[in-house]
């Protein structure tokens, strides 16, 4: 017994350390990048480069370990797949990166994150339109209420700015449908990826899609002298951003989804506490709070009943349906032995399928700055 409680004990400290990994990294990472892009700081207003750096470098990085270190193996890629399937949700994931960092020029960390609160709102939206989702009435309702809590907050903005906004809400819209895009597009495919396989396929695609609005809005300005380029600063950033990507997913492997999104609502009070302090500029106004807390409940109850129904759906399972499930799943390995062919590799299908299915839970409500992402997001 004093052995099984010391490992009880180790298992929660570690879970603990992780948590408190992904909440410091996603939090750094939004502040980095305010400080980075800001004219009062660093003085890098070219958020489409900051977020072709991150994805040159999460690319290289995913390169390096499936082809030079065979961490893992590439899964078994299709032209038609590709240009399917990676290529839309490449492209609207470069739309969020671009539009949410452009933000941070225009508008404050702390009212980016009450805009934040409108994610499932968007998800949802964007989930009845595919068909992925039916329209509910108890969803719908928590829906209104968060995004009248964001109205809320809006009104109280001191420094409210259109253009600042219209990105944000912009990014949260180009998210939501990728998001969507993914479940409909690659899962009803039987094809997974993992953090890595993701970075993999998706960044240099990504890059490519940036490329264009870079060399037509950034790529001039940024041949004036007076631009600056500090290697470590941008190097320390993207690491940060990729740090931030494998965090999140490990995070989700080892608590599951109503953990992370306890976890996610108390990182943002912190990084909206944080961010004035850091930031001085910017200002809270109790608008703002009474705004956000309103938006915020209605997240929690979102949360509540979609935890609800994954917890409904698994004992609706009878015994029977399960039986048939094993034989299906025995049917399927026998073929896929036979055959020695499969959408993905069996080298981690095993390994990651339980954690992917507690990332797509959390999915909707994980910001690209969160969960880059690719699934999530660098911010």
């Amino acid at each position: 017994m004093p052995v099984m409680a010391t490992l009880m004990s180790r298992q929660h400290l570690l879970t603990y350390i992780y948590l408190l990994v992904y909440i410091s990294l996603s939090s750094g990472v939004i502040l980095y990048n305010k400080w980075v892009l800001s004219t009062l700081y660093f003085n890098f207003p070219f958020p489409i480069t900051l977020t072709m750096i991150h994805m040159a470098f999460s690319g290289g990085v995913a390169f390096f370990l499936i082809r030079v270190l065979k961490v893992v193996a590439p899964v078994k890629m299709t032209i038609h797949i590709y240009v399917t399937c990676v290529v839309p949700i490449s492209a609207f994931f470069a739309a969020s990166l671009w539009f949410g960092n452009t933000a941070y020029l225009y508008i404050s960390v702390a009212f980016i994150q009450m805009l934040k609160a409108l994610m499932p709102v968007a998800t949802f939206l964007v989930a009845v339109t595919l068909g992925t989702e039916r329209l509910r009435c108890d969803v719908f309702w928590n829906m209104v209420l968060v995004s009248v809590g964001v109205v809320i907050s809006s009104y109280g903005e001191i420094h409210f700015n259109v253009i600042g906004t219209v990105y944000q809400v912009s990014g949260i819209a180009a998210e939501a449908l990728r998001l969507v895009l993914t479940q409909v597009l690659l899962q009803n495919k039987g094809l997974t990826l993992n953090p890595i396989t993701s970075l993999y396929y998706i960044a240099p695609c990504s890059f490519v899609f940036l490329f264009i609005p870079w060399y037509i809005l950034e790529k001039p300005e940024m041949e004036a002298p007076h631009m600056q380029f500090n290697f470590w600063i941008f190097f320390s950033n993207a690491l940060c951003a990729l740090a931030l990507n494998f965090s999140t997913f490990l995070v989700i492997g080892r608590t599951g989804a109503v953990t992370i999104r306890v976890a996610g609502v108390l990182k943002d009070w912190l990084l909206i506490s944080l961010s004035t302090v850091l930031f001085p500029e910017s200002k809270i106004t109790g608008l703002n709070v009474i705004g956000y807390a309103i938006a915020l409940s209605g997240v929690v109850c979102y949360n509540y009943l979609k935890i609800r129904d994954v917890r409904t759906s698994q004992l609706q399972i009878t015994p029977d349906e399960s039986e048939k499930e094993l034989l299906m799943e025995k049917k399927a390995d026998d073929d896929v032995s036979s055959n020695k062919e499969t959408l993905w590799n069996d080298s981690f299908s095993d390994s990651h399928s339980h954690s992917h299915s507690h990332f797509d839970e959390e999915a909707p409500l994980m910001y690209s700055s969160r969960i880059s992402h690719l699934g999530r997001k660098p911010a």
